[in-house]
């Protein structure tokens, strides 16, 4: 019988590139074999805040670890220089990981980071996460879709690149079309955007889900309302970082929270009261 290795086939991360990578939202068990493989190979990894301390754990042990992460509120490196620093490691020919929390694309900056290589001739790949509003929401129960509730989800960033409360989007067009919104880092912001969203529409008792450290073992589940959502959390004393789930799909952790399963929750098979949640298919 021949041995499998996970990384039979797999690209090698060579001396002068960069690999932009999602490290996923907490759990090591939700890298990508690509990102495990670059953890085993880079001279340098570039982390973010919320990369977890378990994967930090994987790299190469003679691997040199840089933070590099951004928090609200706090001294944190410039974005400039974050992209300056890929830039000097990688024509020094080092094998340069940069190890973003999620995906690099889904709110992460990986985006400005990948144009400066491009604009400084540093060759590059780019390795998919599992961005925290998918793989968050299955930790918690919660599916980001559901055919009897959603054909629409919308991802929303709580704050813009100021850190305050984004006016520039359309609030009441998000209220009246999107069914289900995901929102990231809107937890200090929590009070005006569900203001806004009442505003445009939605009902005050819509169901919300706050998720704290998602797929972490700090994950904290909240379940609460729209109109009650900021009060609540305050009440709950939580703390970013924190997804927001706003819709019907938060209903279905009556049934779907498979970790309070294991602790001894008993799960619904009707979560939405429609005599058995929906035909298979």
């Amino acid at each position: 019988m021949t041995e499998v290795t996970i990384d039979a086939g797999l690209p090698t991360l060579e001396p002068g590139w960069v690999w932009l990578a999602g490290a996923g939202p907490g759990d090591p068990g939700l890298l990508t074999l690509l990102a495990a493989r670059a953890l085993a190979q880079a001279d340098v990894v570039v982390y973010d805040a919320l990369v977890d301390e378990r994967i930090l754990a994987l790299a190469r042990p003679d691997a040199a670890l840089e933070y590099a992460g951004k928090r609200g509120g706090k001294p944190s490196p410039k974005q400039r220089d974050i992209s300056g620093r890929l830039v000097e490691l990688a024509r020094a020919g080092k094998r340069v990981l940069r190890l973003k929390g999620g995906d690099p694309f889904v709110f992460g900056r990986g985006a400005e980071e990948a144009l400066t290589l491009v604009a400084e001739k540093v060759p590059f790949r780019v390795v998919p996460g599992v961005t925290a509003g998918v793989g968050g929401l299955a930790y918690a129960g919660i599916p980001t879709t559901y055919r009897e509730t959603n054909s629409v989800v919308s991802f929303v960033t709580g704050h813009n690149s100021d850190g305050v409360l984004p006016d520039g989007l359309d609030w009441p067009a998000l209220a009246r079309g999107s069914p289900v919104l995901v929102l990231y880092m809107a937890l200090k912001h929590l009070q005006g955007i569900a203001e806004r969203l009442i505003a445009g529409g939605r009902a005050a008792d819509e169901p919300v889900a706050l998720i704290q450290a998602a797929t972490t073992p700090a994950q904290r589940v909240l379940e609460t309302t729209l109109a009650r959502a900021a009060g609540d959390a305050a009440a709950a004393g939580i703390e970013p970082p924190v997804l927001v789930v706003v819709g019907p799909v938060v209903l279905l952790r009556r049934a779907l929270d498979w970790l309070g399963a294991a602790e001894g929750r008993v799960l619904l098979p009707d979560p939405l009261g429609r005599g058995g949640g929906g035909a298979a298919g």
